[in-house]
Order: structure tokens, then sequence, then C-alpha cells
């Protein structure tokens, strides 16, 4: 990836060469689709797998959202648990919303649902956010975008982040909270990595 080219452009720079991958995900080897020009080309991410191994699995219906979703892992995921639900997975990377819905398509997930952060009417409600936020977009335009999402949380929704620690993570925790008034607390902790719990403000 070029020094311009961020998995958080709408259009990647890099050449599009697409290549499968064999990965786990919701206990079951699957074979998935990635490109260059997205977050954790390669498969996988350490965030990512500390948050699969972390949050509880998801209930079997509602309206789910991965938040930054990149080629896919988490949204997959998610439909993979709880074919039933709705799983919003929403990135800025139209390269990225593609592999998603080329990655849904393959693994039969008819309720994973990729589209750019506009895509989702603003009156739908969350019952469940997993994100590994792109933590390296910088602070004013990560704070931005959770204040956006995070209070879409259903009344008894909850959201899973997962941040490296030495990245800002316990910040993020306190910022939540006071910026946003809603209650977060360090789920887990693995591998360098902090599992966030947020949940909505009391109304």
């Amino acid at each position: 990836m070029s020094e311009d080219d961020h998995y958080f452009t709408a259009a990647p720079a890099s050449a599009d060469e697409r290549r499968r991958v064999r990965v786990r995900l919701a206990g079951r080897e699957v074979e998935v689709e990635v490109a260059p020009g997205v977050f954790s080309p390669g498969g996988v991410d350490k965030g990512t797998a500390v948050l699969l191994d972390e949050a509880p699995d998801p209930p079997p219906t509602g309206t789910f959202l991965d938040l930054g979703c990149g080629w896919g892992p988490l949204a997959l995921t998610l439909g993979l648990h709880s074919p039933a639900a709705t799983v919003h997975a929403v990135d800025v990377n139209e390269r990225a919303l593609d592999l998603v819905r080329r990655n849904a398509a393959a693994l039969g997930l008819d309720g994973v649902r990729a589209s750019t952060p506009d895509g989702i009417p603003e009156a739908v409600r969350l019952d469940l956010i997993w994100s590994n936020p792109p933590i390296r977009v910088g602070k004013v335009a990560l704070h931005a975008l959770l204040r956006t999402w995070l209070p879409r949380l259903a009344p008894d929704g909850v959201a899973y982040l997962v941040v490296q620690r030495n990245l800002g993570s316990d910040s993020l925790q306190r910022w939540i909270e006071a910026d946003l008034a809603m209650p977060c607390r360090r789920f887990a902790s693995s591998r360098g990595f902090r599992v966030l719990e947020v949940r909505p403000a009391a109304r």
C-alpha cells in the first residue's frame, strides 16, 4: 500500500489484486476474498481476532453493525452466528464494501448488507455494534465517527470496540464516558488490546 493509499480512503490507488485465503470465523474454516488497499489484506488482524475471541456471541436476531468493516471478518462472523439478523457492514472504502458483498454472497449470508455510512437511514437503531475502529484516522475523525454511531444503539443495545492498549484505549474509554455520557467499561484485555463495552446513555 502506498503512502497515500490508506485503507480509509474511498478509492484505493493500489492494484486491485484479489486473492482467496482461508480463515476461521464463527468456529468454522471458510474461504474469503481479500485485496490490497483494504484494512488487514492478509486475513484476520490481531485486534479483530481479540474481539472475535472475547465478545459474547450475538443474539439470534436483531440489527447489527460492523463499523469500519474492511473485507468483513466481523460482519461475516455476525452473519454466520445469526443468519436471521440484519448485519450492516459500513466502510468508506468501496473496494472493502465490494469484498464484503462478494464474501457474504459466497457464504450464503443474505442478512449482511454492505454500504457507505450514508446508506443506513438515521432512524435505524442498532442492537449490537462490533468494531475495530480506525484509530489511525486521528482523534478528531475517530471521535466524530463514534459520536455518530454509538448513540444509535437501541435502549438494550451494546457495542464492543477493540483498541490497542498503546494506541489510547484507556483515554478513549474516558472520552466515551465523558463526552457521550455512555457507560463504558473494559470488558476484556488480551494480547495488548482492550475490548471496551459501551451501553446506551441513561434516559
